[in-house]
C-alpha cells in the first residue's frame, strides 16, 4: 500500500513536471511572438486618446527597455493564457469522469474571452474615465502633471490585468464547482467577506471619489452573485455525475 502510494506521488510529480515543462517551452515561443508585438503595441497605447495629450518622459535611461520587457512579458502571458488552463486541465483531468472532462475542456476559451473581456472593460471604460478625473482635478489644484513613461504603464498594468484575473471569477468558480472542491453554500457563507475584499480591491485601483468606487465595484459584486448562479447550475449537475459514478461501481 505503502509503495503503490509513493509510486502515486512519483507519477503526480512527474506529470507535473512535464506539464511546467511544456508551459515554459511556450512561454519561450510567445516571448519571440512578444518581441515583435511589444513594439506596435507600446506606440498604439502612447497615443490612444487619454495618452496624445500627454508628455511622457523617461527619467531614467533604464526606462525604455524595462517598459519594453514588461509588455513583451505581459503579451507572452496573456498568449499563453490557454495553455496554462490547458495544462492545468490536463494535470485534474485524469481523476474526473468522463462527461466531466469534456464538460471542463469547454470552460478553456470561454475563460480566454472573460480574461479578455475584463482587460477591455478596464482600458475602454474605467481608465478613460479615471485618466480624466485625474486631469481634472491636476486643473483645478493648478498642477503641472509631469508623467514618467515607466509610471504610466505601471498604472495602466495595475488597471487592466486585475480586472482580466477577476472576470475569471465565473469561470473559476464553475470548475471548482464540478471538481466537488467549491459548492453554493460555500460561496452565500463567505459573501460578506468576498464583498469586503473586492470593495478593498476596487478603493485600490480607483481615484478617491464615490462615483469612480461605485463604478468598480458595483459590476465586482455582480461578478460575485453571477459567479453564485453558475455554481448552483454546476453542482446540480455535479451532483448528477455522483450518482451516475456510484451507480456505475455499484454494476461493476
Amino acid at each position: 500500500m505503502s509503495n503503490e502510494k509513493q509510486l502515486t506521488i512519483i507519477e503526480h510529480i512527474d506529470e507535473l513536471r512535464k506539464r511546467l515543462m511544456v508551459i515554459v517551452v511556450f512561454f519561450v515561443i510567445a516571448l519571440v511572438g512578444g518581441f515583435f508585438i511589444a513594439k506596435p503595441l507600446i506606440h498604439y497605447l502612447q497615443y490612444t486618446e487619454e495618452a496624445k495629450s500627454l508628455t511622457l518622459n523617461a527619467f531614467n535611461v533604464t526606462d525604455p527597455i524595462l517598459i519594453y520587457l514588461k509588455v513583451i512579458v505581459i503579451v507572452s502571458f496573456i498568449l499563453i493564457s490557454p495553455v496554462l488552463s490547458y495544462q492545468l486541465w490536463s494535470f485534474v483531468s485524469p481523476g474526473l469522469h468522463e462527461t466531466e472532462r469534456k464538460v471542463t475542456l469547454s470552460y478553456i476559451p470561454f475563460g480566454f474571452l472573460l480574461f479578455l473581456g475584463g482587460i477591455s472593460f478596464s482600458y475602454y471604460i474605467l481608465f478613460p474615465y479615471i485618466m480624466k478625473f485625474t486631469m481634472a482635478l491636476a486643473n483645478e489644484l493648478e498642477i503641472t502633471q509631469t508623467l514618467g513613461i515607466n509610471e504610466y504603464f505601471n498604472f495602466l498594468i495595475q488597471i487592466t490585468i486585475p480586472f482580466g484575473l477577476i472576470f475569471q471569477m465565473p469561470i473559476l468558480t464553475l470548475f471548482l464547482t464540478r471538481l466537488g472542491i467549491l459548492n453554493p453554500s460555500i460561496l452565500v457563507k463567505v459573501r460578506k467577506y468576498a464583498f469586503f475584499v473586492l470593495f478593498i480591491i476596487a478603493a485600490i485601483i480607483t481615484p478617491p471619489d464615490l462615483f469612480s468606487h461605485l463604478f468598480v465595484t458595483v459590476p465586482l459584486f455582480l461578478l460575485y452573485e453571477i459567479s453564485i448562479l453558475i455554481s448552483r447550475m454546476g453542482y446540480r449537475k455535479y451532483l448528477k455525475a455522483e450518482q451516475q459514478r456510484q451507480i456505475e461501481e455499484m454494476n461493476e
